[in-house]
């Protein structure tokens, strides 16, 4: 019974983030272009699986994800086995992107992009070392109380650094595939792990210490792209563009078949993260997984969750966005596409899931500084705010490293002036709100209106509104947490 009332609070707040989904619809279908969505039943339906799914994930990973994570991080400690932690956080790192479709999709598009001079395959498995590598420097980061933000502006000035060298074709998709490396269900398993060695270790703060693992998965891989990319330009040549995939159909077989392998990608996504918990815990500390059958649970409810999520945007959230966008298109009206990518980018992160999980963390690590409904308020305005400049730079043209090197060199400046606490938490918030809300949106966007301005080049301009929805956040939670240290009336209060 209270697993039902737990799950009937968790529906009623995802239709409440979702609400302003539909308010902005309704207002661009009823003011901008007088007429109602096709298929409102549809779009009900598809809102009412989302609401449904988002519950069940957000039950599913107070049941095992966070609690298999922290105590993991826990058992590494208290049984001195720290030197497992390091292949570990490897390990968990390259499982967790390997396997992580939005890579798999960047990196089909880097092979687009480069003529075939970036091989798809070899570039997910860049991507995934890095990943790999840099939870190791992570972990070491806890272990040792290293400074979060030091290691920020050593990468990210590396990052800088190597886009005045590299080819204008990888660097777009460079800075989106930080924002994709991270996924809906490795997100919260990341920052479970970090709060948990930060727990078990004298002198952490859970705030300070225990965030910032997701901040560097979403750093090196921009780092390890824009190598790679340079290193294919420079010796590498073209090879033959891969055949294209025939389409499915649009019967009810096709249909079928493609819920089926749906959920097998949904399984292929989870399968190697649970592997390498499963390894670590039965075969590495040699110990029972506490509550096996909870654990159980929470995972399929977590895997049910994510499934019903994903098919209930496809059904009416996908559709209607993608045609509305095209609709502001074809009107050519710049103010309409500014109001709509602002707004819609603030709504669709308002019912993030993963903002929703690590937002709730935050404020339970930090009892009186943090504010959950407050930071994803905070985060949803960045996100919108940075799709709103990615759409307003394709529009009026200009290098896209010159603004992405302004948004990040702002981001490293605050860093100096933010307070400490805040500098973890807010580059993890930038790496949460790229995953399978945000993502296909605003691709559909950027491509469609790179290939509707004249002027603009579709694999060059089309790219890049990903990394302005990761690192405007950044600078919004920075600076909500500047004024928040200056004004004590705004400080947190119980959600």
């Amino acid at each position: 019974m209270e697993h039902l009332s737990r799950f009937a609070g968790e529906f009623l707040k995802a239709l409440r983030n979702l609400l302003p989904i539909v308010v902005v619809v309704l207002v661009f279908q009823l003011l901008v272009f007088r007429s109602m969505p096709d298929g409102p039943l549809e779009l009900v339906a598809g809102l009412l699986v989302v609401a449904v799914g988002i519950a069940l994930f957000l039950h599913g990973l107070d049941l095992s994800i966070f609690p298999v994570g922290k105590n993991l991080a826990n058992q590494f400690v208290r049984s001195g086995a720290l030197g497992l932690l390091l292949p570990f956080g490897f390990a968990i790192g390259f499982a967790a992107s390997v396997a992580e479709p939005a890579v798999i999709a960047v990196a089909e598009q880097a092979q687009l992009v480069s003529a075939g001079r970036i091989n798809a395959l070899v570039l997910r498995f860049v991507i995934a070392v890095s990943v790999g590598l840099v939870l190791i420097l992570g972990v070491l980061r806890v272990l040792r109380g290293w400074a979060v933000y030091k290691l920020l502006i050593a990468g990210y000035a590396t990052a800088l650094g190597l886009t005045y060298i590299a080819p204008p074709e990888i660097i777009g998709l460079a800075y989106d595939s930080g924002g994709v490396t991270t996924n809906i269900v490795s997100v919260p398993l990341i920052a479970a792990i970090g709060l948990g060695l930060a727990n078990s270790i004298r002198g952490r703060s859970l705030l300070a210490d225990g965030f910032g693992l997701v901040a560097l998965c979403v750093m090196v891989p921009m780092i390890g792209v824009q190598l790679y990319g340079i290193w294919v330009y420079t010796f590498g040549s073209a090879a033959p563009p891969a055949p294209p995939v025939p389409d499915a159909g649009e019967d009810a077989t096709g249909w079928v078949l493609g819920m089926i392998l749906g959920l097998a990608s949904m399984v292929r996504e989870v399968l190697p993260i649970v592997a390498v918990v499963l390894f670590f815990q039965w075969v590495a500390l040699r110990r029972r997984l506490p509550h096996p059958l909870r654990v159980v649970v929470g995972f399929i409810m977590v895997l049910v969750g994510l499934y019903a999520f994903v098919i209930g945007l496809k059904l009416g959230l996908f559709p209607l966005g993608t045609l509305m966008a095209e609709q502001l298109i074809e009107q050519g009206a710049p103010v309409l596409i500014l109001l709509f990518a602002l707004l819609i980018g603030f709504a669709v992160t308002l019912a993030e899931p993963a903002l929703v999980a690590i937002g709730e963390q935050a404020q339970e690590s930090s009892p009186g500084k943090i504010n959950a409904f407050a930071v994803r308020v905070i985060v949803a305005v960045g996100v919108g705010l940075g799709i709103g400049f990615g759409v307003y730079r394709i529009l009026v043209g200009g290098p896209f490293h010159y603004f992405i090197m302004a948004a990040y060199a702002i981001a490293i400046v605050l860093m100096f002036f933010a307070p400490k606490y805040i500098i973890a938490l807010a580059f993890d918030l930038g790496g949460v709100t790229t995953s399978e809300v945000t993502v296909p949106l605003v691709t559909a966007l950027g491509i469609g209106l790179a290939a509707a301005v004249e002027g603009r080049d579709v694999l060059i301009d089309g790219f890049g509104l990903i990394a302005y929805a990761s690192i405007f956040p950044v600078i919004a939670v920075m600076v909500y947490a500047m004024v928040m240290e200056r004004v004590p009336v705004l400080r947190s209060r119980p959600a």
